[in-house]
């Protein structure tokens, strides 16, 4: 007796896939969809398995829980509803290119390109038809950005060397405009049928063409700059627009600026991965900058206004409360990082730490001055001040 169906592994949660909670909104389950698929991406995690398949999972979910009556179902019946999910959530498997062609839309808003359809960076074909088309592999770049640049979005230019269609033949392969022909193994149609017959009857297996590859033509006469490929190598001077708000790890990408298919075929893309410099005023913690304000004792103690810098490279005033503790935090609304395109709209904040700094070296007068408080009371804090003090130490612990 032959085993005919196989039981599927458990599943997880949908909800529990997306991080959300059952009562999410569409837009909370797309924003969620969309950082899973980011992250998991296969242009950004090239060659591994796990990668891809949280990536398919994450796709799964969100096909099911993003159609409102799929949602209906699953909330009611769980993974037995009846007649499945269809798509995605059938149980019958599905590939990355699956989930380019159907959920394209979640990554063409980010960056202004967002990432590619494509499954990795080495050259492929893509079919039209049932005739293959070639893709360009895409080309890997790397950007160093300032918080200055991170603030404002900043327009880089790179010459980059790669393939590029070739001028002799134009991208074709064939030499001198020569036609190219009809494939005589296939007659055009780029596959091969096979039929086979089997426990359950005769049955048909399509394959790609071995003699043109799945293109459905043959070049008779060779282009002899190119060998019949198409391409050659060359340079060309790309101007990328990397937008306002990115982080380090982030992967900008340029479509069609990629190496050029073979046969005038696709264009690949050309993948920025973000850099960020370090910066010697402030600490980046997310939309927000953190800028650490060392006050003079006399300052903490009496009040007055200070300068703060602004990432831009301007100033803007504060005015410091008399009595300001070591600890405290002011928050300047809306002086941080904008939110990177097609993610969030919101700005951050500039938050100022403000800590209070004590001389190691004293004069003479100083120091007496520094002994005529040291029997005040009003020096000594009261027990509301130190209360505060070790609640914002212990936070640090927990």
């Amino acid at each position: 007796m032959f085993l005919l169906a196989i039981k599927e592994m458990a599943k997880r949660d949908y909800y529990e896939v997306l991080g959300v909670d059952k009562k999410a909104t569409d837009e909370e389950i797309k924003k969620a969809y969309r950082k899973i698929a980011i992250k998991y991406h296969p242009d950004r995690n090239p060659g591994d398995k796990e990668a891809e398949e949280k990536f398919k999972e994450a796709a799964e979910a969100y096909d099911v829980l993003h159609d409102p009556k799929k949602r209906q179902q699953y909330d009611q019946f769980g993974f037995d509803a009846p007649g499945g999910f269809g798509g995605f959530g059938s149980g019958q498997g599905f590939s990355v290119d699956d989930i380019f062609s159907q959920f394209g839309d979640i990554f063409s808003d980010f960056f202004g390109g967002g990432f590619s359809g494509g499954s990795g960076f080495g050259g492929y074909r893509s079919s039209a038809g049932n005739r293959a088309r070639y893709r360009g592999s895409d080309l890997r770049l790397k950007v160093k950005l300032s918080l200055q640049d991170i603030e404002t979005g900043v327009t880089k230019k790179f010459k980059v060397r790669k393939d590029i269609a070739c001028p002799h033949c134009h991208g074709s392969g064939a030499e001198g405009g020569s036609k190219s022909d009809t494939c005589p193994t296939c007659h055009g149609s780029g596959v091969t049928v096979k039929t086979v017959r089997t426990m359950l009857g005769m049955m048909q297996t399509q394959t790609e063409c071995p003699t043109c590859h799945g293109e459905g033509t043959v070049i008779k006469n060779k282009c002899s700059a190119c060998s019949g490929t198409g391409i050659t190598k060359g340079e060309e001077v790309v101007e990328i627009n990397i937008p306002a708000g990115v982080a380090d790890g982030m992967i900008v990408t340029v479509p069609g600026k990629g190496n050029a298919g073979q046969h005038n075929g696709v264009n690949g893309d050309i993948q920025v991965y973000i850099e960020e410099e370090e910066n010697d005023t402030f600490i980046r913690d997310g939309q927000d900058v953190i800028y650490n304000l060392l006050l003079d004792f006399p300052t903490a103690t009496l009040g007055g206004t200070v300068d703060i810098p602004t990432i831009s490279g301007g100033k803007v005033k504060i005015k410091i409360e008399p009595g300001t503790q070591p600890g405290k935090t002011l928050r300047l609304r809306q002086k941080g990082l904008p939110a990177v395109k097609g993610y969030g709209s919101s700005v951050g904040d500039l938050v100022v730490n403000i800590s209070v700094y004590v001389p190691k070296t004293l004069s003479r007068d100083e120091k007496e001055m520094i002994e005529k408080m040291r029997n005040s009371n009003n020096f000594k804090g009261d027990n509301a001040t130190k209360r505060s003090i070790f609640s914002k130490f212990k936070s640090y612990f927990n």
